[in-house]
């Protein structure tokens, strides 16, 4: 099976700008940002999506990366959005499990 552009970013045969890095995970700017800070947060394992993780060492994890990097990019005090979409209708678009940080402006009831 192809790996997903997520994997081939985690394991750095496709370049991104990475913002944060551990064993773990992997944060990264969105290319289609929908708000002027928008960071995607992926593990560096493949999980196809929400549905697939047990780990909640992981997931806390993933949290914990996002409030780092909401207060380093000076959205913390202001406010801003994590989400995960699961699957298709959920609005995933990557085979890949991922967090998106998102804040920067105020955000309405949309989630990019």
């Amino acid at each position: 099976m192809e790996q997903d552009i997520f994997c081939k970013i985690a394991s750095g045969a496709v370049p991104a700008k990475q913002l944060y890095e551990d064993a773990e995970v992997l944060a990264f700017p969105d290319i289609n940002p929908q708000a002027p800070v928008h960071i995607l947060i992926i593990p560096k394992k493949h999980y196809a999506s929400l549905n697939d993780v047990e780990d909640k060492g992981l997931l806390g994890h993933m949290m914990l990366v996002a409030r780092k990097l909401a207060k380093e990019q000076g959205v913390a005090a202001g406010g801003y959005r994590v989400a995960v979409n699961c699957g298709p209708q959920g609005g995933q678009v990557v085979p890949h499990l991922h967090m998106h940080l998102l804040g920067g402006r105020q955000l309405a009831g949309e989630l990019g």
